[in-house]
């Protein structure tokens, strides 16, 4: 255990059994505890295994490269279809992750063999996600736009590219697109 983690453990929520009993699960399996994105991650060797976070209807074991498990239990959820890698276990009281402990193990062994082995998820290139028609006028008309996203790292033109093209609207996309032009320019991801 590591102590810096503690404190998450330690403070008073909704899933605090839950969160407990994946903790010694993750520590059974040798993962050296860490907190990364304000959550408790394990890894093996610098890699990242599988976090642990909370929502409000269920708590997760989140495998970072989930797609390429075997799930052969099928308990394993993609997140939202633009979710590539990771996959969520999720939980609803202790006593599914009590009955589920060996399945988890199990696929925490098989996640450190992918990392062991090397394996990556292909993922999708920035080219294949859908740009907003909106977006694409801007970048057309504005050479500069276009260079500033263009030098953008390939996550955060994705990220634009998925807040853009969520919207159902044609008027909703085009806010967007004025709202954060300025960003772009800046060399800013869309959360930055």
């Amino acid at each position: 255990m590591n102590p810096k983690v503690d404190f998450y453990f330690n403070k008073t929520q909704k899933w605090e059994k839950e969160i407990e009993q994946l903790r010694l699960i993750a520590l059974d399996c040798n993962l050296t505890e860490e907190l990364k994105w304000g959550s408790p991650c394990y890894t093996h060797r610098n890699s990242n295994i599988v976090l642990i976070h909370v929502f409000n209807e269920y708590c997760a074991f989140l495998f970072f490269k989930g797609a390429l498990l075997n799930d052969a239990e099928g308990i394993l959820i993609q997140q939202t279809e633009n979710v590539q890698s990771a996959r969520q276990a999720r939980f609803t009281n202790v006593d599914q992750i009590v009955d589920l402990a060996p399945t988890l193990k199990a696929y925490i062994y098989e996640a450190i063999e992918v990392e062991k082995a090397g394996l990556k998820v292909a993922l999708k290139k920035t080219t294949e996600f859908k740009m907003a028609e909106e977006f694409q006028v801007k970048l057309d008309a504005m050479p500069v736009l276009k260079t500033a996203f263009e030098a953008l790292t390939p996550g955060r033109q994705r990220g634009y590219l998925l807040y853009f093209s969520a919207a159902k609207q044609a008027k909703t996309r085009e806010q967007r697109v004025e709202k954060y032009i300025p960003h772009i320019l800046d060399g800013k991801g869309l959360d930055d």
